[in-house]
């Protein structure tokens, strides 16, 4: 479906998931994939490779506060702020090259793509948990507006299907 969009340019994370995932669009679009280690997911310290119900049991006030938007280091690992502090400039950089009414495709990890966007919308930091999650090969789409970056849609998946009555 991405490839229905035709990019003119396809950056990745270079972690494998999103690297491999960046490969494959390449190889129907023909676009070679530019990877950068700035698009990676949020290192979580002591967290990493950790389950929800553990790191809730381990580090609950920790996760709590994280959970309350205030600035935590999960794990001793980065703020939210610091991924998207090294992940926005290489996004805007390509941005940049584009030609008018280009497409750029960034495939990175959920977090990084949240906090991304978040910083790219100009919202609060607090706030960019209110943009939700991103699953898994799920997209997001922001437009150049007068007034900046816009969110035109988030955590897209399929394409609409039509609603078919059941007259005849």
């Amino acid at each position: 479906m991405l490839a229905a969009l035709k990019p003119d340019a396809i950056i990745a994370s270079d972690l494998k998931r999103a690297a491999a995932t960046a490969g494959e669009l390449a190889a129907i679009t023909g676009h070679q994939v530019n990877h950068y280690s700035a698009l990676r997911e949020t290192y979580a310290g002591a967290w990493q490779g950790l389950t929800h119900e553990e790191i809730v049991a381990q580090y609950g006030e920790q996760y709590a506060a994280w959970k309350r938007g205030e600035p935590v280091r999960r794990g001793g690992g980065e703020l939210e702020t610091e991924v998207a502090d090294r992940a926005a400039p290489v996004v805007l950089e390509h941005a940049d090259k584009l030609p008018e009414d280009g497409t750029l495709v960034v495939v990175s990890h959920g977090g990084t793509i949240r906090t991304t966007i978040g910083r790219l919308l100009g919202l609060e930091a607090r706030h960019w948990e209110s943009l939700g999650g991103l699953s898994n090969c799920c997209w997001s789409v922001l437009g150049e507006g007068a007034r900046g970056w816009r969110l035109l849609e988030h955590n897209a998946g399929t394409l609409p299907e039509p609603v078919l009555g059941d007259d005849d």
